[in-house]
């Protein structure tokens, strides 16, 4: 980003002339030091490369150094070329191959942070904090993610197996998975109960648009009398920035959505609103989970800090930062952390995550008390937050909610199928008591 430099009054000059010389000699200082390490590194570069027990091609050497230095920095930080550069183009134009699954590692395994919806990962039951050990009989510790991701791609309809590890069971099992084009519908929308909701999966080129589209569908499916909306952002890992602020903006008039703080104190970028509101002021509800990530965070943030909606579910992921994707070649691209974002209040949701104003755990999962939920905090190197997050949050936000009794058995026999979404219906109802009779059902 280029800098417009600013035009220093006389004084100002002056002083600034005065502090050439310390200013010179720190920078010389610097340079020294940044020599040094250059030298170690070459140093290191030719000693491998002339005594390795085998020889060694130059590219692999300096791939691997970039790697190692960036992932000196923090998880989201990496370097990209050949089939991971690709895979970055596609996953953010919104279809790409495989299995639907975020993943990271953890102390040398693979866990899952959420399957995608409607994905092969997802119809075969993998679970948000289960771990995969093997993938076709090979044992993946200590592989890179980048190595484990690779193993899991292939053409579409081949097979892979799967070893799962999941807390609260006693024994490992295995799960047998075809794989597919993930072609990822962005935006989802039914009307149901005369509500309008609104599944967004993620923010990839169009999911602003289709969000537009959600909410005129809705008003012309309920003939403009809809009770209120519900935004689900569960298992959202996110997307791109413009995406999180055109979503926010359907449902607001004016104010800020979001603004992006770099390394320097004035580098900041906001945010605003655009005048109209899509959902024409009525009620608003948007359920997250722990695997609502980074533009989920900041839509939800958004809504929240205006008071246009209510935030309902479990605390979220907490990726607070942003990154560039900056093109160095032809089929490579640097991924890196240049900014953090806040949301209109100043909050910084980085490792800390969005807590709901409601929170309501999905009982309707059998699974959900035994299950750990992978954060931002847990993630090694992370980035700092700058606000003060209380440890026992991070640690521990799962205690039981003696409100929340019913157990997942009893709400299949009811018919509750997705309890999250069951309370925020109810919720909408009392919020608007004097609904209009409920419209055909209809759907997208």
């Amino acid at each position: 980003m280029q800098r417009l430099a600013k035009l220093l009054p006389p004084l100002a000059l002056v002083g600034a002339l005065a502090m050439v010389p310390i200013a010179t000699t720190a920078m010389a200082a610097a340079e020294t030091d940044t020599q040094k390490e250059l030298e170690t590194f070459f140093s290191v570069f030719e000693r491998v490369r002339a005594n390795y027990v085998d020889k060694v091609d130059d590219h692999t050497l300096i791939k691997g150094a970039i790697d190692g230095m960036l992932s000196a920095l923090d998880p989201h930080s990496s370097y990209a070329e050949a089939s991971d550069f690709t895979q970055l183009k596609t996953t953010t134009d919104g279809n790409y191959g495989g299995l639907g699954l975020t993943v990271s590692t953890e102390d040398g395994a693979v866990k899952v942070i959420a399957p995608t919806e409607d994905s092969p990962a997802d119809r075969a039951g993998i679970k948000a904090g289960d771990y995969i050990t093997n993938i076709d009989g090979q044992f993946l510790y200590g592989f890179s993610l980048d190595e484990a991701v690779e193993k899991m791609r292939g053409a579409p309809g081949t097979k892979i197996k799967l070893t799962i590890v999941r807390p609260g069971r006693d024994k490992p099992f295995d799960v047998a998975i075809t794989r597919e084009r993930i072609e990822l519908k962005p935006v989802k929308w039914e009307v149901k109960d005369n509500v309008g909701i609104i599944n967004i999966n993620g923010f990839s080129a169009q999911t602003g648009a289709l969000t537009r589209e959600a909410l005129v569908g809705v008003d012309k499916a309920t003939g403009g009398r809809a009770t209120g909306y519900i935004v689900d952002l569960r298992s959202n890992p996110g997307g791109l920035l413009d995406q999180a602020i055109e979503v926010s903006d359907a449902f607001l008039e004016q104010g800020e959505i979001v603004s992006e703080r770099g390394r320097e104190a004035g580098d900041i970028e906001r945010f605003y609103a655009k005048s109209g509101d899509l959902a024409k002021g009525k009620p608003v509800i948007v359920l997250v989970d722990a695997g609502s990530a980074s533009a989920a965070e900041i839509v939800a943030g958004a809504l929240q800090d205006h008071r246009r909606a209510l935030v309902m579910g479990e605390r979220s992921f907490g990726k607070g930062s942003v990154q560039s994707v900056i093109q160095t070649g032809p089929s490579s691209a640097l991924r890196l952390t240049t900014a953090r974002y806040y949301t209109p209040s100043g909050r910084s949701v980085q490792a800390g995550g969005i807590d709901p104003d409601i929170a309501v755990p999905q009982l309707s999962d059998k699974d959900y008390k035994d299950r750990p939920r992978l954060r931002e905090a847990d993630l090694r190197r992370h980035l700092i937050s700058q606000a003060q997050v209380k440890d026992e949050l991070l640690e521990d936000d799962d205690r039981p909610d003696p409100r929340f009794t019913a157990t997942a058995a009893e709400l299949e026999k009811k018919g509750v199928k997705d309890y999250q979404l069951d309370y925020a219906l109810k919720t909408l109802r009392r919020l608007a008591p004097v609904a209009p009779a409920p419209a055909k059902t209809a759907a997208r």
